[in-house]
């Protein structure tokens, strides 16, 4: 027996059958989602906020014309990214608490700027993944090529490519009333957005993690060789990253990817029971994919002897004031 068609209306998901209709309840996961996500996403705000803005002003008061660092002008623009991400999440926190409130062209808006830090963010990833590779596995064309080289072209073209890829959410999302109720919803207006958006999100994160695997893959050869005396520490590092990247991305991307089955007339995944479950496992998987915003200054610069550098002459320069 085959779904010919399903719709998701207020607290139930009704699937329209051959010969019967399904409804599946879901207040109980709603009401999970309007207890866990605004809860964790308030602790991920104000990391975020307090990792993000610490690193900008450190790393931003420090930087002068002549200092052309790729990998800390890389930092700034993925501390800018992931503020710009975070800005959204106090909107979704009470989205899922009261429904959408803020009218049709804050819900295209919000989203737009969401998606926007989502993508900017995992471009700059790759792009100091890219940095690292030729700083190591290529030093001498690093130094002589690349290091003084103009980076506003290509800080332009990341940018303008994170917009670009954020421009689906502007035009498919829109505000959707409860015919049950007077809560109002911000969603996709049709299953054809689910999946362009949903595989524009895949492929993202299947071409990052492919890059930042390969890199890092030959990086870490490279020091498995060397017998420096923080190789160690380079090597740990290393795993952190590509491993956090992976842990936070992969489950999110894969859930959603399983989610849009249930839009495709395929009966296993849209059965009450399965529907559900994926359901939960969508908002676990969400939030710790989005709290990747917040483990970015942690990993790529709390750990970093520059930072601490840069904010020891931070401190000196404001105790001399």
């Amino acid at each position: 027996m085959e779904i010919s068609a399903e719709e998701e209306y207020g607290n139930g998901t009704f699937a329209y059958y051959d010969d019967y209709i399904e409804i599946c309840n879901r207040e109980a996961v709603i009401k999970f989602g309007s207890i866990v996500v605004p809860t964790v996403f308030t602790i991920v705000v104000l990391l975020s906020l307090i990792g993000n803005i610490l690193v900008l002003v450190v790393f931003g008061l420090n930087l002068d014309e002549n200092d052309r660092s790729l990998n800390k002008i890389f930092i700034l623009n993925l501390a800018l990214s992931d503020l710009i991400f975070t800005l959204g999440l106090p909107f979704w926190a009470c989205y899922h608490i009261w429904g959408w409130t803020f009218g049709d062209f804050m819900c295209k808006s919000v989203n737009f700027v969401f998606s926007a830090g989502f993508y900017s963010s995992i471009v700059f990833l790759m792009l100091m993944t890219i940095q690292r590779y030729v700083a190591i596995i290529h030093p001498l064309s690093y130094r002589t090529r690349y290091r003084h080289c103009s980076v506003i072209p290509l800080l332009f073209i990341a940018w303008v490519v994170s917009i670009v890829a954020a421009v689906p959410d502007l035009l498919y999302y829109e505000v959707i009333p409860d015919p049950d109720s007077d809560k109002q919803y911000c969603e996709y207006n049709s299953t054809f957005a689910i999946f362009d958006v949903t595989h524009e999100q895949n492929i993202f994160f299947v071409v990052a993690f492919f890059v930042m695997f390969c890199c890092y893959a030959r990086i870490f050869r490279a020091i498995l060789k060397s017998l420096a005396a923080n190789a160690h520490k380079a090597k740990r590092l290393i795993l952190c990253i590509v491993s956090v990247f992976f842990v936070c991305w992969a489950p999110y991307n894969i859930v959603i990817f399983l989610r849009s089955s249930t839009y495709r007339q395929i009966k296993t995944f849209s059965e009450c029971d399965v529907s559900t479950r994926l359901d939960y496992a969508f908002y676990v998987c969400r939030l710790l994919a989005f709290s990747h915003c917040c483990l970015n200054p942690v990993i790529y610069c709390f750990v970093h002897k520059i930072f601490w550098d840069n904010l020891r002459t931070l401190l000196k320069k404001l105790f001399r004031c």
